[in-house]
């Protein structure tokens, strides 16, 4: 009994396992697939990476190209604001002259102050300042200088008296102020 419980149990052995073949063979097989599948997935992956560094620089190209396109209408809504106000200044002017020269007492002079008044109010609500010159040292980015005086009261190189008034708009300067410089 025992040979023949011994030769099925062979017979067993033999039915899980075909004779001839071998067991490595099918493990050699998944392997092969194993390795393929992750060569697939190491690909994917880094394709994945590949196309999402892709958007994020595109993502970032787009926000730089907004804030350039933002900052540049600013810059063209400041210019095109400084050559309104430029093409204004002149007539500021003549209303500052004739109030210089005005006679005592006259209606019309009042008139003409309240006009002047209203106009530096509203260039000054839309951030235009005059640049303060008179007894300033001279500054060739905020003065042009029409004369060179000598002169006792005013230290060398600051201006005397201020011809025409300058205007800045925010940090640029629409006009520069025309000034007498001592020497």
């Amino acid at each position: 009994m025992t040979n023949k419980k011994k030769h099925m149990d062979d017979e067993e052995v033999n039915e899980t396992q075909p004779a001839g073949e071998e067991m490595p063979v099918v493990d050699e097989q998944a392997d092969v697939k194993l390795e393929a599948l992750q060569n697939q997935l190491a690909e994917a992956q880094s394709r994945a990476l590949e196309y999402k560094d892709g958007w994020q620089r595109s993502q970032a190209e787009f926000v730089n190209y907004k804030n350039r396109v933002a900052r540049d209408n600013e810059m063209m809504y400041a210019s095109m604001k400084g050559d309104i106000v430029k093409k204004v200044l002149p007539a500021l002017d003549d209303l500052e002259r004739a109030l210089q020269n005005r006679p005592a007492d006259d209606a019309w002079a009042n008139g003409i102050e309240l006009i002047a008044r209203k106009l530096q109010n509203i260039l000054e609500g839309e951030g235009v300042k005059r640049i303060e010159a008179k007894g300033a040292a001279f500054d060739p980015n905020f003065h042009e200088a029409i004369t060179h005086e000598p002169s006792e009261e005013v230290e060398s190189e600051h201006v005397i008296d201020v011809v025409q008034n300058g205007y800045m708009l925010g940090e640029r300067v629409i006009r520069p102020a025309l000034v007498r410089v001592a020497q």
